[in-house]
């Protein structure tokens, strides 16, 4: 069984938020889950568009699948590193910023082996 996978690495974005989002497409055709992205508001439905464009051309090149039935086998957001920050408060304190990062992945197969 082929699949093709796709991946982006250090999204500058915290993984519980596209992981909202990579709940809602695991399992969906590839093209239901790019319309389904596209006319979501959030920054994470782009992050993931973009990665589900990428691996669909990976199928396409890359395994000769065709486009038409790919299907969505697993989408799942890692935790990246944790960039810390502090800010200023009162009397001399700081409080801390966790700028977090994530490493999304995502893996399609065609349609009948699904």
């Amino acid at each position: 069984m082929s699949q093709a996978k796709a991946r982006v690495k250090w999204v500058k974005s915290a993984p519980r938020k596209i992981q909202r989002l990579a709940d809602l497409v695991r399992g969906k055709d590839a093209a239901e889950a790019l319309v389904l992205l596209k006319f979501m508001p959030h920054k994470a439905a782009r992050i993931l568009e973009k990665v589900i464009k990428s691996a669909v051309a990976n199928a396409k090149h890359n395994f000769k699948m065709n486009e038409a039935g790919l299907r969505i086998r697993e989408a799942y957001v890692n935790k990246g590193s944790v960039m810390n920050r502090f800010q200023p408060r009162a009397k001399g304190r700081a409080f801390p910023i966790k700028k977090r990062s994530s490493h999304v992945t995502i893996s399609l197969v065609s349609g009948e082996e699904a």
